[in-house]
């Protein structure tokens, strides 16, 4: 199999994902729930926070599934009539059924958010893919992963004001390009066995998305040698839609080099005369 044909095969299932009927182009709205009961667009029933728990007040006549169970039944709810979810992890959540809707309760920068994902959103029904330089094999780079004698916590912003996120940082990724060695914090990816590096360099703004752009990569035992495959450099949520809590990338991974490969400003973000 070609470079090019390995590269369209991955491209292909990333736009599939990116095509989920909850996907994140599925998302309709961003609630941070506070501690005041609250209506939420999207979502039925009156929310609120207490002891770092979510409360949701259904009607009776309305429905909550769990992993296809139904919620609202006496069984599960408190002696005050109320559902009781938490509590949540940072950067965890969990899903609910509300008719074809999902709701994604979860927990970003130390709040709790719900985010309702409906398959008829607007901006999924009209996505029209991610444009993306052309596989080239120059920015398939050799690098090297060193290890830090301990993981590292490193806070950055995010895609929305009022927030940050605190990541572990395992290590560094070395490499060279265009005569110059660079060198970028990677995170812990989100599969397990795998890294996660956040950068801009000289396209951000022009022809890649200003905020961040995201390369994954298969975490070496010891450190050691790794590929650094730029055209793999994929989009974030925040490319797409101000829903997003994305975060940015600490002030070390920002690449004065021209990473003109993998994915393009989306088409939902281009400014258009």
């Amino acid at each position: 199999m070609t470079f090019t044909t390995e590269w369209e095969n991955w491209h292909n299932a990333v736009e599939q994902q990116r095509r989920d009927p909850h996907g994140f182009l599925a998302v309709t709205d961003l609630h941070w729930i506070t501690t005041e009961a609250t209506a939420l667009a999207g979502a039925p029933g009156q929310w609120y926070i207490k002891d770092d728990a979510v409360h949701l007040t259904l009607p009776a006549s309305e429905s909550l599934l769990r992993d296809g169970v139904e919620l609202n039944t006496p069984e599960n709810l408190t002696t005050d009539g109320e559902l009781v979810f938490g509590p949540i992890a940072e950067r965890d959540g969990i899903n609910l059924g509300y008719g074809t809707t999902i709701l994604e309760l979860a927990k970003r920068g130390g709040e709790y958010i719900l985010r309702p994902r409906s398959p008829e959103n607007e901006l999924l029904r009209n996505y029209q893919g991610t444009p993306a330089y052309d596989p080239n094999p120059a920015f398939a780079l050799a690098a090297r992963y060193v290890p830090f004698r301990r993981p590292r916590e490193v806070t950055v912003g995010a895609a929305v004001e009022g927030i940050s996120h605190v990541y572990e940082a395992p290590g560094q990724l070395s490499f060279s390009l265009e005569g110059q060695t660079h060198e970028l914090t990677v995170f812990n990816g989100a599969a397990p066995g795998t890294f996660q590096i956040l950068f801009t360099d000289a396209t951000s703004g022009k022809t890649t998305y200003a905020a961040n752009r995201s390369l994954n990569f298969a975490a070496p035992v010891d450190g050691g040698a790794v590929t650094a495959d730029f055209n793999r450099a994929v989009n974030l949520p925040c490319a797409y839609t101000d829903l997003a809590t994305c975060p940015l990338p600490p002030a070390e991974n920002h690449l004065p080099v021209a990473i003109a490969a993998g994915e393009k400003i989306p088409f939902e973000r281009e400014v258009r005369p």
